[in-house]
């Protein structure tokens, strides 16, 4: 018999077996499979490497991520796009590679994204056909159904490292300056309001991250976020409030907006807002224009003078007021932006840090005081150095620190 016919024979038998009265245990399961396994072994004459084989794959698919799970576990790979049950796509090493396996159809995917759902407290379905979570590990998980997504099921997956990043493993990949690292740690521990920009797959999370590593340990944090991916380490008194969507039964969405207000009555020392997409930019400006410095927060921009006028975008959609009055919300309640950026080489790097120095004529005005410059390739990489272009203007939070 046909290899892969008789692997969905015996899957389809494993399934119709299946005590489904209770949870079962892996080592039921994995016993159960292979109960399975030996009924078939007296007709087909499985070999050992088959046997195993085959077990590996049923227990992927009834307990973790199917035909995926290899690359789940691949700490090279980066991404994972699933386009429908045929098409498998992978980020490894810069290189997006088509995978050699696929789903045996909609219904095993299927079976896949409500196994992803469930474990981040989600849902989808035809009614709510697109939804954002995570993966036990933090892995961030996009996924759109049939038909909004026309070729099938899409299943979008950007993998975080076991390994949580810091600033000395980001000068190791030449992502960052020692300098600039020196200096960005005093100005967390100042207490600086830092914004992160940077376009899809720039690092942002990452940088936040590792940019997380300079808060005292004695403060209480508070991150907020669509699905929780930020992983900070070394703090005690951390609090992580994640949104929820909307559901059956009266289940009420909590969105961004209503965290950050939440946070503000939890005694927070600092805010982290995972990302700023929407009008929760508004309540975040209120939040540092009120006393709570050091907050932290990232958000898609191509430039820095582009993420300030998404900024102002943003704060509008959240609240009627005049311009000028959001631009001074902006001028004071963010201190500093760092925009990254991936560059053609496929490496991540900090492009510009600029401190927000004030309002000039109506239009917020910048002092840039790191800018990275290239100087040109070799062997393919993107060579250059960061150059320090001014000084910090604003220095009450900085002397108040006693630097």
């Amino acid at each position: 018999m046909d290899d892969r016919k008789l692997y969905f024979e015996i899957k389809e038998a494993a399934l119709r077996n299946l005590d489904n009265s209770r949870e079962l245990s892996n080592r039921e399961l994995k016993e159960h499979i292979d109960e399975e396994l030996l009924k078939r072994d007296k007709t087909e004459l499985l070999s050992f490497q088959k046997r195993k084989q085959y077990a590996e794959s049923l227990f992927a698919v009834f307990r973790r991520f199917g035909v995926i799970q290899e690359l789940i576990e691949d700490e090279d790979v980066t991404e994972i796009l699933v386009n429908g049950p045929a098409r498998i796509f992978y980020e490894k090493e810069g290189e997006l590679q088509l995978f050699s396996k696929t789903f045996s159809g909609e219904e095993e995917l299927s079976d896949l994204i409500q196994t992803i759902c469930a474990g981040g407290n989600r849902m989808v379905n035809e009614a709510s056909p697109i939804v954002d979570t995570r993966l036990p590990d933090g892995s961030r998980v996009n996924i759109v159904l049939h038909p909004v997504s026309l070729d099938g099921a899409s299943v979008s997956i950007r993998k975080f490292s076991k390994k949580p990043m810091n600033m000395e493993r980001l000068m190791a990949f030449g992502s960052i300056s020692e300098e600039i690292v020196f200096f960005l740690e005093k100005l967390v521990k100042a207490g600086y309001n830092i914004f992160v920009s940077g376009g899809t797959g720039s690092g942002k999370t990452t940088f936040l991250n590792a940019l997380s590593e300079f808060i005292p340990k004695d403060e209480r944090v508070i991150t907020i976020e669509d699905s929780a991916e930020l992983q900070l380490n070394g703090i005690s008194n951390l609090v992580r409030l994640e949104t929820r969507t909307a559901g059956f039964e009266g289940v009420e969405e909590i969105g961004i907006r209503t965290l950050i207000k939440t946070a503000l009555r939890m005694r927070p020392s600092r805010l982290i807002v995972g990302e700023c997409r929407g009008a929760e930019a508004v309540d975040l400006l209120s939040a540092n224009n009120t006393g709570h410095s050091g907050s932290l927060g990232t958000g898609h921009a191509n430039s820095t003078y582009d993420m300030i006028s998404r900024l102002e975008t943003m704060a509008l959609m959240g609240m009627e007021i005049p311009v000028s009055a959001i631009r001074g919300q902006i001028a004071s309640g963010i201190d500093i932006f760092i925009h990254l950026g991936r560059l053609r080489d496929k490496s991540r790097k900090v492009l510009e840090i600029a401190e927000l120095k004030g309002i000039f004529a109506g239009e917020i005005r910048l002092n840039v005081l790191y800018r990275f410059c290239e100087t040109g390739e070799k062997e393919g990489k993107i060579q250059g150095k960061w150059e320090k272009t001014g000084e910090l203007f604003h220095r009450e939070k900085w002397e108040a620190a006693g630097f």
